[in-house]
């Protein structure tokens, strides 16, 4: 294993009027070497929205942090989920970012806004595989991962900011990413980058979100090693050498 971590955030606010949110992020931990992240946005927002989103995130994260691959995933959600009776549309979009061995990223995504990644402070473009699985058009992106690297991922109630007001067509997606960069450069954490993208968009709408907004940030960065000592031992006698053992450790 190389010396990287992920440091993980998120932030999400309700629709206006409603006490569930329909957006859902989930992150399992298959072990040391396997991280899934999954962001997914329920079809509309209160309660119905929020049951179809977390649906969506616990069998997809569950399922890929089994090592299953993303098309038996995708066709899993199509089974047993239900399509919108009114508008035959998806019951829930997602983005997926799955972290393998801290050396890899692998990028999935479904109608949700497309991840930004900042690579050097700077947006990195990065390339997209299309894909058709259950007759549902899937991005997916791998690169190898360094230090620094920010991953920005959003449901439509980011871009959806400030429609019809400060912005007559939302918050466009260049904006979004001018406006982390200066965040990114400043060196926050992934918590409160999330929370400055979120905090924004309330503002933009005017603290009345029209949409379910969440924000889930990824930022790769070099563990710390720390290293916690339980004394005294069981045999005084051992003090002086559990002492120098711990002095003697990385961290």
């Amino acid at each position: 294993m190389n010396d990287l971590c992920a440091d993980i955030g998120y932030k999400s606010i309700n629709h206006v009027g409603e006490e569930l949110c329909g957006d859902h992020v989930d992150i399992v931990e298959e072990n040391e070497n396997s991280t899934v992240i999954v962001l997914a946005d329920g079809l509309g927002s209160g309660v119905k929205a929020s049951i179809l989103s977390t649906l969506t995130s616990k069998i997809i994260s569950t399922m890929m942090a089994a090592g299953l691959p993303i098309e038996e995933c995708v066709s899993t959600i199509a089974g047993a989920l239900p399509v919108c009776s009114v508008r035959g549309v998806a019951y829930s979009t997602f983005t997926i970012i799955h972290l393998k061995n801290n050396e890899i990223a692998e990028i999935i995504q479904y109608d949700n806004p497309h991840v930004i990644i900042f690579r050097n402070d700077r947006e990195y473009e990065y390339p997209k595989t299309e894909m058709h699985i259950g007759g549902k058009k899937i991005y997916k992106t791998s690169l190898r991962l360094q230090e620094g690297d920010v991953f920005v991922a959003m449901s439509d109630g980011c871009p959806h900011a400030g429609m019809g007001g400060k912005y007559n067509f939302g918050w466009k997606r260049e904006d979004i990413a001018g406006f982390m960069q200066a965040l990114v450069a400043g060196g926050y954490t992934a918590k409160n980058l999330s929370t400055m993208l979120v905090d924004e968009c309330d503002n933009l709408y005017g603290h009345k979100p029209g949409d379910d907004t969440t924000a889930c940030v990824v930022k790769i960065r070099k563990r710390e090693p720390m290293n916690i000592l339980f004394g005294p031992p069981s045999n005084r006698d051992d003090a002086n050498r559990m002492m120098s053992l711990f002095f003697s450790k990385e961290g």
